[in-house]
This record gives C-alpha cells, sequence and structure tokens, in this order.
C-alpha cells in the first residue's frame, strides 16, 4: 500500500486519546538520519483497524536533525493483542526496520505473546499533551 504522507493520523470520528509520537532517527554511530520514512499504522482506541482505507495509517519524514513527529491516539486492545502501534523505518535508500511501540503499564502487555519489553514508547507529560518518546537505530 502507499499510505499518505501527513503529521497526524487523526481524522473525523477517529475514537481515542490524543497522543503526540516523537523521537529520532539515527544510524549506527548515532548521527541523524534526514529524510528517512516513517511509517505508522494503528487501530483506534477501540481497537479497531480501517481494513479499507487510510485511517489512523501514514508516514512522516525525519528533518534535518533526525527527528519524527506524529499525532495520533492512543490505540484499543483487540483479542490477544496488548496496545500496539506498527510503525517502519528506512533511511534514503536503506532497508526497511518493521516494529512496534507499545504502552507501559497496559494490563494486556502480559498476555500478549508478540509484546516485547524493548519497546515500550517513553510516556511523557507536555505542555502539548501525552507525548510517546522512542529512537531508532538503523543502518544508513
Amino acid at each position: 500500500p502507499n499510505p499518505p504522507q501527513r503529521a497526524s493520523l487523526i481524522e473525523e470520528g477517529v475514537v481515542g486519546d490524543a497522543i503526540t509520537l516523537t523521537g529520532y532517527v539515527l544510524d549506527t554511530e548515532c548521527r541523524p538520519i534526514a529524510g528517512a520514512v516513517v511509517d505508522f499504522w494503528q487501530a483506534d482506541g477501540a481497537g479497531v483497524y480501517d481494513n479499507e482505507g487510510y485511517r489512523l495509517r501514514g508516514y512522516t519524514l525525519t528533518d534535518d536533525a533526525g527527528r519524527y513527529v506524529m499525532e495520533t491516539v492512543v490505540p484499543g486492545e483487540y483479542p490477544g493483542r496488548t496496545p500496539h502501534i506498527h510503525v517502519k523505518v528506512q533511511p534514503p535508500g536503506g532497508a526497511v526496520l518493521t516494529s512496534q511501540m507499545y504502552f507501559p503499564d497496559a494490563a494486556a502487555n502480559a498476555r500478549d505473546g508478540i509484546f516485547n519489553p524493548a519497546l515500550i514508547l517513553d510516556l511523557q507529560e507536555t505542555a502539548d499533551g501525552p507525548t510517546g518518546v522512542m529512537n531508532f537505530i538503523v543502518a544508513p
């Protein structure tokens, strides 16, 4: 699929509490990677995916400092899965890293066989609201 480039996944009618995702894409020597694609897709706050269009699906590019920012909602859980956000990161001309972002203290984390505690977002309360931080290290 070819998801749209956007700064926010939130559209009219999307269910869920707003959250900002941010962080950096760095190379293996911790240098920022500008122009990396950071592609997100997820369920809404009720645990429902849009399987027909691009609701809660889209990508952004990192800036010159390697930073990405995406506005979205906290996903709900659905049978067998804890709340999570799918993400693919691809530096210009490089390989795609496919991963997931998880939420700390989600009760379903303990029941999800795919859950990986190394992929928990660093949640922070900011003046603009809740923010989830995750950095990515990729081969350039």
